[in-house]
């Protein structure tokens, strides 16, 4: 496998400062909360940098936001989402409305607009809207997240994930350890030791992809949920170069909260993920068909195990 340059958040590239034509394009895909905050100040504070992106054109191609139509549809009486909308969105990025599954669907579309519109070199920067950009760590964060693309392009890197610092007592970070990790491990465990090595938020909602290795996973099957493990799971199987980038401490969850049955949710859509990659990917082989039941088995028990975990977490 191909060795990371950047694993270390220490190692982290400063602002590059480069020349227009000294390297492929970066392209801003926002993907817009799937419901609307009624306190905007975070969403302010994010299309400050949205605008400042859209201003460097030598740097930054047009950013694009995505906005579920069911998102738009649910707001459309509200007068200061409407006008956020015209007077902010519109005004600095290019708004693609679609209808989505989930939240991976809107990753999908957006970034296939961005691919369409990109060339070699080029790279896709997802930036998720939800999280809590306008605290004191929030604009930390939002004035050095243009590190993450730039890795990417610096470092000619194919996948750059970036992670969120979280203590041991965050339900995301209990999610993934007891329910992704453990499944990963069950059904991909020598892939699942080198995610390991990149990152331990293999669900993160920040990433920036290469041209190049966003073409082969737009060409393979893309799912509605966890395409960030998916995506990783790629990377290994291609030994495609992986790194990772300290995004800071900031949450799209109130006082890092999380329900058990949101949990359980994420559990066993992980589940039902891996179990259709691990299809895809060994279907041709003989035998395939007594090594998933072995595999099946063995899942259903550390599912069981995850959420008898998590019920005395955060039940």
């Amino acid at each position: 496998m191909k060795t990371s340059a950047v694993r270390q958040a220490g190692a982290q590239p400063k602002s590059s400062g480069r020349k227009s034509g000294a390297a492929g394009k970066i392209h801003p895909v926002v993907i817009y909360p799937y419901h609307q905050p009624k306190d905007g100040a975070d969403l302010e504070h994010l299309y400050e940098l949205i605008a400042r992106l859209d201003e460097d054109k030598n740097v930054y191609a047009r950013p694009i936001t995505v906005i579920d139509r069911k998102t738009h549809y649910a707001n459309e009486g509200s007068k200061t989402y409407l006008e956020f909308r015209k007077k902010t969105v519109a005004c600095h990025s290019d708004i693609l409305d679609a209808w989505c599954v989930d939240t991976c669907q809107m990753w999908y579309s957006g970034l296939g607009q961005a691919f369409e519109k990109g060339g070699p070199g080029d790279v896709y920067w997802l930036i998720p809207g939800d999280f809590n950009y306008s605290t004191p760590v929030g604009r930390e964060v939002l004035g050095r997240l243009h590190d993450l693309p730039e890795i990417c392009v610096e470092l000619q890197q194919d996948l750059c994930i970036g992670e969120i610092a979280t203590d041991h007592n965050n339900a995301k970070q209990q999610i993934d350890t007891y329910g992704t990790f453990a499944l990963l491990y069950n059904w991909f465990p020598v892939e699942a030791q080198a995610i390991r090595e990149y990152t331990e938020r293999p669900r993160s909602e920040f990433f920036a992809v290469r041209h190049e290795f966003l073409r082969e996973v737009l060409r393979h099957r893309w799912y509605a949920y966890e395409q960030t493990m998916v995506m990783l799971l790629q990377a290994v199987f291609d030994q495609n170069r992986i790194s990772r980038f300290l995004v800071g401490n900031i949450s799209d969850l109130p006082e890092g909260r999380e329900s058990l049955a949101a949990a359980m949710q994420q559990v066993e859509r992980t589940e039902r993920v891996l179990k259709s990659v691990w299809r895809q990917h060994h279907h041709p082989k003989a035998g395939w068909t007594e090594e998933y039941r072995r595999l099946e088995l063995q899942s259903e028990q550390v599912r069981r195990a995850a959420l008898v975990i998590l019920q005395n977490l955060l039940g």
